[in-house]
């Protein structure tokens, strides 16, 4: 089809005329955004979320001297720490955004029902969505040049109420300080910890407000509003070290 207007039309006629097939070419866009593109991951504590390849697979080997001790976060696909924001985009409507990282380190200690202490690190020049120009203003308003990782240490234990038994889900509360952009704010993810085999699936999400971190709403043309908070969540996976 060709995107010249029809010869022989008036001034006014061939204005409009452009105007149509802007607003046709706008609309198409905006319903291949909406119906074509793959739907964003699930939230990470939804029960539909797909659990991580090795507690899929229904083992991660075999634990030796018990839960005790100090866990390692293994790199990987089943690792990740990212944000989900609501944004309202032009000619699209409402759509959560989601960007995640695997360049995740840390470790945490176990000792009877308490994790004792804890701590990870997420290296935020790494976070990608399913748009790339989002991205890059995401990288922007986060000023990952000057601040390129984020960081949550606990400050007090996580009361797990029983020792982790093989397959079995406990769901917790971890309270610590969480660094984004520089800023240090104190925060309470929820937590679920299951135990496969030799590997530890820990799950969290936690509330956020820009204006707490002095994060500034990324901008574009094509998103109309993006909400004042979002969700920073987690999933790591651990071994025993």
């Amino acid at each position: 089809m060709s995107s010249t207007a029809p010869s022989g039309l008036s001034n006014g006629v061939r204005a409009l005329f452009l105007v149509v097939l802007v607003a046709a070419v706008a609309g198409g866009v905006g319903l291949w955004y909406l119906f074509l593109r793959p739907a964003g991951p699930a939230a990470v504590l939804d029960p539909s979320a797909a659990p991580g390849a090795s507690t899929a697979a229904g083992g991660g080997g075999t634990l030796v001297g018990g839960v005790a001790g100090t866990w390692t976060i293994k790199s990987g696909t089943d690792t990740f720490v990212g944000y989900r924001v609501q944004e309202q985009l032009a000619n699209v409507g409402g759509n959560t955004a989601v960007g995640r990282t695997g360049a995740v380190t840390g470790t945490f200690t176990l000792d009877g029902t308490s994790v004792t202490t804890g701590s990870f690190t997420a290296t935020l020049t790494g976070l990608k969505s399913n748009d790339n120009g989002r991205d890059g203003r995401v990288q922007d308003a986060l000023n990952t040049r000057q601040n390129p990782t984020t960081t949550f240490v606990l400050s007090s234990p996580i009361a797990l109420g029983s020792v982790p038994a093989d397959g079995q889900e406990i769901t917790a509360t971890a309270k610590g300080r969480l660094t984004i952009r520089g800023v240090t704010k104190d925060v309470e993810f929820k937590v679920t910890a299951k135990l496969s085999g030799a590997t530890l699936t820990i799950k969290a999400s936690t509330d956020f407000a820009f204006a707490d971190f002095s994060i500034p709403k990324p901008q574009s043309f094509m998103v109309l509003s993006i909400a004042d908070t979002g969700t920073i969540e987690a999933q790591l996976t651990l071994a025993k070290s």
